[in-house]
């Protein structure tokens, strides 16, 4: 065990996290020069086309230092964006040690010093990393003291490296070697391993990744989950390295997987404990965090036919993707579907890609909304997921919505316009604290909906791409809320509701107007489409009736034929109008959602 180390790299999204990973399993000689590619780890096709890591990969490595000596490094990586910050608790959770990697061409940026607070809660030892110092743009000295004002380490401490070029990395690997320590455990003593993350393979079902803290898990024996309680025989164990390389067993310290041949997703839970169902352990493993979805939308498939389909493809996807919780509900509009949890747009986004790229899914999303609490005057307290589950409104007493705590870094000269932002998105400024002459540093207290739609994209646009965000969720507090429903021809579209400040009602409620104006066809008869709460209409715009021209075919006579015919197509737009159903065409869902 003296001869591992369990490390995870952390960083901001954009550092170059998964190229200095491509060097490291370069100089070790993980992977040939053959299989060798751009961001190796990433495996996912939409990984590579955004440039972003979306799951968090495990790999170990073989490192011999100049001496002879040879080590067994455990990598595992991590996510940058904010709304995978789940996936970096699950990593942290495994290692005894962190990269801390910073760009030197952009500085400390709000998702490091997250993932930095996260990974000192954990007490991993932290090695700084400056990378990209080959930039002819690199500000290494300025840089540099943000690291040692945040970290507080001596300036010989950090590591100028470039996962582009490969200069430093050798000097990575030697401080990992020698400032990481070597994990802690009994071999002999019961098993207990900690899932950190499970992968659906079609042919061997569930594979479910680990790190082992005590004991020794072998081939053949039969295992227990502690969570569920359920037993499985362990078809298979081993490492991951390029592919699955199966051993005999595996002791304390070291990371690996297991084929027990499961098929249902329910059965394995990420941050369960492994254990020997001859000989337990005690106690489950502790201090692992659990997931909080952040923003809820419904998932409906175009084809009613399709639902079960759909169910199967996100009882899969949850395999690769422990972060997404869903469950059934139905709708007036839409029919069967889903109301699943997300962590963020983002991630909201790349699961919509996701169903359509890897299970041939295409599907219809409601408006994004957040989680509240109504407080009623019969039965208390309800948590309200969507706005359908809202009481009558003369049920409620109040309703509290989540508040989060925003840190924003950015450039003095940004300050003026991010404070607009924040005060027109409801937001309260908490703190300001300049972390050098030219980075400052911007708390708030802001309205988790307020964030949903487009606050990250306008952030960057106002500040032109020099402004981090990080969130994390803070409480409720007491807000006046209200149903907001469209109607088409009187009727509520039940998949375009949504709850939003008063304040902010009439606004909102007049762009959907004109959005659904400009999306929804002419039909024969005249469509109204309005905003109402309640009873009130606070909005409204006509979409006017498709005019066929009846009279085509008279070429002369009397005035009387022409106007008999007239009066004979009003009569019918009449009666059209009053049976006549709005049919909303399914891209409607979709293009609401991009209001300005």
């Amino acid at each position: 065990m003296k001869n591992f180390r369990n490390f995870c790299v952390i960083a901001h999204i954009d550092h170059g996290k998964s190229t200095l990973s491509d060097r490291l399993l370069e100089i070790t000689k993980t992977v040939s020069m053959r299989d060798m590619k751009a961001q190796t780890l990433d495996n996912m096709d939409i990984e590579r086309e955004r440039g972003i890591t979306i799951k968090s990969h495990a790999i170990q490595l073989y490192y011999t230092r100049p001496n002879g000596e040879v080590f067994t490094l455990n990598l595992i990586d991590t996510p940058g964006h904010v709304d995978f910050s789940y996936e970096v608790s699950r990593s942290i959770a495994a290692c005894e040690g962190a990269l801390l990697l910073v760009d030197a061409t952009q500085g400390i940026q709000a998702q490091t010093i997250s993932n930095l607070y996260l990974a000192i809660e954990h007490n991993l030892e932290i090695i700084p990393v400056l990378n990209k110092i080959d930039m002819p743009n690199a500000m290494v000295e300025e840089v540099t003291d943000q690291i040692i004002d945040l970290v507080g380490i001596p300036k010989s401490d950090i590591i100028l490296a470039s996962g582009k070029t490969g200069e430093g990395v050798d000097k990575i690997l030697e401080a990992i070697v020698e400032f990481i320590p070597p994990p802690k455990g009994d071999p002999a003593a019961p098993l207990q391993a900690l899932i950190f993350d499970s992968v659906f393979n079609s042919f061997r079902g569930v594979i479910a990744y680990y790190r082992i803290f005590n004991g020794t898990i072998k081939k053949g024996e039969k295992v227990r989950f502690v969570n569920t309680g359920n037993e499985y025989h362990a078809d298979e164990v081993g490492v991951l390295q390029m592919s699955q390389v199966p051993k005999n067993e595996l002791s304390a310290g070291n990371v690996g997987y297991i084929i027990t041949g499961i098929k249902e997703s329910k059965e394995i839970k990420v941050g369960d404990t492994i254990t020997v169902a001859a000989h337990p352990c005690k106690e489950a493993i502790k201090g692992f965090e659990d997931v909080k979805p952040m923003v809820f939308a419904g998932l409906y498939p175009i084809q009613n036919e399709d639902f079960e389909d759909l169910r199967d493809s996100l009882e899969k996807l949850q395999l690769n993707d422990a972060s997404l919780v869903y469950e059934p509900e139905t709708s007036i509009a839409l029919g069967f579907g889903f109301r699943c949890g997300f962590l963020g747009m983002l991630h909201l986004e790349i699961i919509q890609e996701r169903l359509s790229r890897e299970f041939n899914q295409e599907v219809i999303t409601t408006v994004p909304n957040v989680s509240y609490r109504a407080y009623t005057k019969r039965t208390g307290l309800m948590v309200i997921n969507t706005p359908n589950d809202l009481p009558d409104p003369t049920m409620v007493d109040y309703i509290e919505e989540p508040y989060i705590h925003a840190q924003v870094i950015t450039k003095p000269e940004y300050i003026g316009a991010i404070m607009t932002l924040a005060l027109e998105k409801r937001g309260n400024l908490t703190h300001q604290h300049y972390l050098t002459t030219t980075r400052v540093e911007l708390s708030f207290d802001l309205p988790l909906a307020e964030i949903v739609f487009d606050f990250y994209d306008r952030l960057k646009s106002i500040s032109r791409g020099y402004a981090s965000f990080d969130y994390a969720p803070k409480d409720y507090r007491k807000s006046d809320l209200v149903k907001l429903d469209i109607l088409l021809n009187g009727e509520p579209v039940d998949a375009l509701s949504s709850l939003v400040h008063r304040e902010k009602a009439d606004a909102f409620g007049r762009k959907i107007c004109a959005k659904l104006k400009e999306l929804i066809p002419k039909q024969q008869f005249v469509i109204a489409i309005q905003a109402a709460i309640g009873a009130k209409v606070i909005a409204r715009e006509t979409i006017s009736a498709m005019r066929k021209d009846v009279t085509a075919k008279c070429y002369g006579g009397d005035i009387t034929r022409k106007r008999k015919l007239l009066e004979k197509q009003k009569e019918g737009k009449k009666k059209m109008r009053q049976i006549g159903n709005v049919d909303v065409p399914q891209k409607t869902f979709f293009e609401v959602l991009k209001l300005d």
